[in-house]
């Protein structure tokens, strides 16, 4: 499993709805059963991690969820008031309401300060050693780039200065392949693998963040042999098909069009699999994670994704 886990700041992303928060969790799982001080953080708050982990609300002080593994939900006006503290260094108690109205203002003022705050709080995490490994549930593959850039533009913006030093740590552990890096994951249908071929693009040409891998999650096993497919398309023409349900009985006519429709699933799926591989960048290792026939949400089938992901990357 090294290589992956030997990162210590992983940002897991993608089109909606193809899994991240489940990978996400499985990659701290992971890593906390490898001995590893682990962080899942949901820069989101849509509540996904928590469903996932079945472990209550999260907030922004991470919570011990299970052994050597943590969990925390962004929350950009705390990570202000975080900051306000460590470098002015205010009381505990100090009331920051005024500071957290006055974020909106400035954020609209200096596009990209929510982001950098975002980014800025996952490698203070890193920086201070507080976690072995933090994983990011990220955005989706349509949003992270900005919140990548929006250090880089800063930068560039205030030349000197305590802002300047700040972006600059943090561009330093960004752009450091060793332990910095991007998880994409895409499912085996057209969308998704154009946008992860897409953010792919996007990350070499406008960031200075490397891509560690990418997942293929919801993958069809090969059900049928093709002896056994020929079988079934010898079987779904008309004067075949008559002998059997008067043999079997009606029913014999949809279970054979389901298992065409299987079929053509998975071949349209390795079609778009093959594409994604192909572009890849070379060393990025594509993993695949089959499609699980049950409950694809909770704590066994994070956990059950968690064991074919370490399988994976043990064989890659």
């Amino acid at each position: 499993m090294s290589g992956l886990l030997d990162h210590r700041l992983l940002f897991v992303t993608g089109k909606g709805g193809v899994g991240r928060t489940t990978v996400a969790s499985a990659l701290g799982i992971l890593a906390s059963g490898a001995g590893k001080r682990a962080l899942v953080c949901e820069m989101e708050p849509r509540g996904d991690l928590a469903r996932a982990l079945e472990c209550g609300p999260l907030s922004y002080t991470p919570r011990a969820v299970a052994p050597r593994l943590s969990a925390m939900v962004m929350d950009t006006e705390a990570a202000l008031g975080e900051y306000l503290r460590l470098h002015l260094h205010l009381p505990v108690f100090t009331r920051l309401a005024p500071v957290a109205q006055a974020l909106d203002f400035v954020a609209a003022a200096a596009p990209g300060v929510r982001e950098v705050l975002t980014i800025g709080k996952l490698c203070y995490e890193v920086r201070e050693g507080h976690y072995d490994l933090v994983v990011v549930d990220a955005t989706a593959s349509g949003h992270i780039v900005g919140h990548f850039a929006a250090p880089v533009a800063l930068s560039e913006l205030v030349r000197v200065g305590p802002v300047r030093s700040e972006t600059q740590w943090m561009l330093e552990l960004l752009g450091d392949a060793a332990r910095t890096g991007v998880v994409v994951v895409a499912t085996p249908e057209e969308m998704p693998v154009n946008e992860a071929l897409e953010l792919t693009g996007r990350l070499e040409e406008e960031t200075g963040v490397a891509l560690a891998a990418v997942v293929a999650n919801r993958v069809l096993p090969e059900l049928f042999s093709r002896g056994e497919e020929e079988d079934f398309e010898a079987l779904r023409r008309p004067e075949a098909l008559l002998l059997v349900e008067e043999a079997l009985g009606g029913e014999v006519a949809a279970v054979l069009e389901g298992a065409a429709l299987a079929v053509g699933i998975r071949r349209a799926g390795a079609s778009h699999l093959a594409r994604l591989a192909a572009a890849l960048p070379a060393g990025v290792p594509l993993l695949h994670l089959p499609y699980l026939f049950g409950r694809a949400h909770g704590p066994r089938a994070v956990h059950r994704v968690a064991e074919l992901l370490g399988e994976e990357l043990s064989s890659s």
